[in-house]
């Protein structure tokens, strides 16, 4: 448990003083290129860690919080007052304030480019180190009677697009229906019917489509089954209802009350759901299938619901075993070919983004989706230890995120100070600073709410 907590730490601090790192210095860089003298470069709040003036002359800061860093310049405040006469004269080409309004855009605007340009590096990393690889989005099965069912999609159906974007691989299903979450209207799959030749379209209808949902699962949610651990028995426990039954290791089971049973998850659902009521067995045992009657022992979950069991426990297995090497895929890039993939990546989960950031403004999609700095190193702890493929891409997913939520027209983020300046540009003079004040209160307002929100959901997701 200390290890996790340490692991988890850990890859806070480094994946947010990453991301904050490149954040800060694409404002730096730009300042710099724009002739603008940089006074301090400070990477995380509260009281500096460690402090060092550069050769250029600029006050380098390291703080122990990482959740944000920031770059202060000759003349930052004084965009208002520019004929003030507050800076030095001799100064003032050096000073941010009496830089040309597109010059004040471009460094603002600076630090959310750069994150999203660290985005497009990691995954031409990705690319061209990993390629992109996964399981052909082949049904393994449907759910009776679920959407996917009644739509008449069924076991071996290959889904080629959804919403007509292609699909080669199950994560690019999910992230497209993820796409719609929240919506009203109908979601479109080209399948490829198993055994048949040809492609047709199905309409599958949605209604606030799991708007509530914190861990929303869109593939599930319509009742189709990417792919299950066999429902195979590799052992039961003495004394128990399994053993009483006669279910024996090595046994499969096919059916329950005639129904077939997809996989070792359909199976213990079944099992918990129907404590201390008896149900008719088929399992297959030597190539041979014999009936038992098993009747599920009454037992209580976390939760203090009853929930049947019968001491029984499935088989190890791995991915690779129960998925054919004929459904796996893999694409592979050189430097050159990897680039256009990264872009267009980049692209996309910066419109997912920003599509989720609009759904939970106009209530489509919970808020309880918004992740804080708790949710945020657990994820980064585990994608750590699941290989440098999958951290990396959490990189980008969180880079994007900064680049964008950062360019939001909210004052106190870049995006706010952009809006003043676009401002600027069609009145031909600074935004009054009364308003800036108050857009300032109004800001920090908010974004200290939207924190207290996600840390709130953390706590409660951890309670």
């Amino acid at each position: 448990m200390i290890l996790e907590i340490l692991t988890s730490v850990l890859a806070l601090v480094v994946t947010l003083g990453i991301l904050v790192t490149i954040h800060e210095f694409g404002h730096f860089w730009v300042a710099r290129r724009c002739g603008v003298k940089v006074l301090r470069f400070s990477i995380g709040f509260g009281k500096a860690a460690k402090t060092w003036i550069g050769r250029d002359g600029v006050e380098y800061v390291i703080a122990p919080i990482p959740l944000g860093g920031y770059v202060k310049m000759l003349g930052q405040e004084d965009t208002s007052v520019a004929d003030s006469g507050d800076i030095d004269p001799g100064q003032r080409h050096l000073s941010f304030a009496y830089k040309p309004l597109w010059q004040r855009m471009a460094i603002v605007a600076a630090g959310p480019i750069a994150n999203f340009l660290l985005a497009i590096l990691v995954f031409w990393i990705i690319n061209i180190g990993y390629g992109v690889s996964g399981i052909a989005p082949v049904i393994n099965s449907v759910v009776e009677d679920s959407p996917a069912w009644q739509a008449g999609l069924r076991s071996g159906d290959e889904i080629l697009a959804v919403d007509n974007e292609p699909t080669i691989i199950w994560q690019q299903v999910t992230l497209q229906m993820l796409g719609r979450l929240g919506e009203t209207g109908n979601v479109q799959l080209s399948v490829k019917p198993a055994n048949r030749a040809g492609t047709r379209d199905v309409m599958i209808p949605i209604v606030d489509w799991m708007g509530d949902s914190t861990e929303p699962n869109p593939v599930a949610d319509l009742g189709i089954i990417q792919f299950e651990i066999p429902a195979l028995i590799a052992g039961v426990t003495s004394d128990g209802r399994a053993e009483a039954g006669g279910l024996q290791a090595g046994d499969r089971v096919v059916s329950v009350k005639g129904k077939t049973i997809r996989g070792w998850s359909h199976w213990v659902e079944v099992i918990r759901a129907n404590p201390e009521l008896p149900l008719d067995v088929a399992v297959e045992r030597g190539g041979l299938i014999v009936n038992l009657v098993l009747q599920p022992a009454r037992t209580e979950a976390e939760d203090g619901s009853s929930i049947g069991s019968i001491g029984a426990y499935v088989a190890e297995t791995s991915l690779a075993d129960i998925i054919p090497a004929e459904m796996r895929r893999e694409i592979r890039y050189n430097p050159l070919t990897a680039i256009q993939p990264a872009l267009l990546e980049t692209w996309n989960k910066s419109v997912f983004v920003l599509d989720s950031v609009k759904k939970m403004v106009i209530g489509l999609i919970s808020v309880k989706n918004i992740n804080g700095p708790i949710t945020i190193a657990q994820v980064a702890g585990e994608t750590a230890t699941y290989g440098l493929d999958v951290y990396l891409g959490f990189l980008a997913l969180l880079s994007i995120s900064l680049g964008v939520l950062n360019l939001l027209p909210i004052p106190v983020l870049d995006g706010g100070h952009l809006l003043y300046y676009a401002i600027e540009a069609v009145i031909r003079r600074p935004v009054p600073e009364r308003i800036q004040a108050w857009g300032l209160q109004l800001g920090l307002l908010l974004i200290s709410g939207i924190m207290v929100l996600a840390i709130f959901n953390d706590v409660t997701r951890i309670l």
